[in-house]
């Protein structure tokens, strides 16, 4: 079969290789942001490792969304479950623009929690009493990142092939 023949599952291919590098990639900033900071504070002090360890891994979560959104992707074009689906043009097309909201909202908001995270370090560097407090800044950024996870999920899995 020539690639013209298979452009649907070119275009949903590319949606699914968009949801995971995007998204991964924002993971991989804000963990290397946050990583930083918490790099710093351990110097200082090796008894805050748990705490801003955790804080750290929170920008990590947008790159396991992207990934599920894949994932998610590759079965529904079947090519998970053993041989590819017959996908039109049009069917790609929709799962390209269906992987778009976690992928180009996992880059910006993987990269912007991992500022916020380095922030909160900073908070449990010097008051680390405060954990809880600082752990709920980059949560808020985590909303908006589930929010596109789960478009991106019900866009995906409401497309006919």
């Amino acid at each position: 079969m020539s690639l013209l023949n298979n452009m649907g599952i070119v275009y949903a291919l590319l949606g699914a290789a968009i949801a995971v590098l995007f998204a991964g990639a924002g993971s991989a900033l804000g963990v290397g942001i946050a990583g930083q900071a918490a790099a710093g504070v351990v110097s200082e002090d090796p008894s805050k490792f748990a705490k801003v360890l955790v804080i750290q891994l929170l920008p990590g979560t947008q790159g396991i969304y992207g990934l599920l959104v894949g994932f998610i992707t590759l079965s529904k074009i079947g090519l998970l479950g053993g041989g590819a689906a017959d996908v039109s043009v049009t069917a790609g097309l929709l799962i390209l623009a269906a992987c778009l909201p976690i992928g180009i909202v996992g880059l910006i908001s993987g990269k912007s929690q991992g500022k916020t995270a380095a922030a909160s370090i900073g908070i449990v560097a010097k008051k680390p009493d405060q954990f809880g407090k600082a752990m709920l800044f980059p949560a808020m950024v985590e909303t908006y990142a589930i929010l596109a996870l789960l478009i991106s999920i019900l866009a995906v899995t409401a497309i006919q092939i």
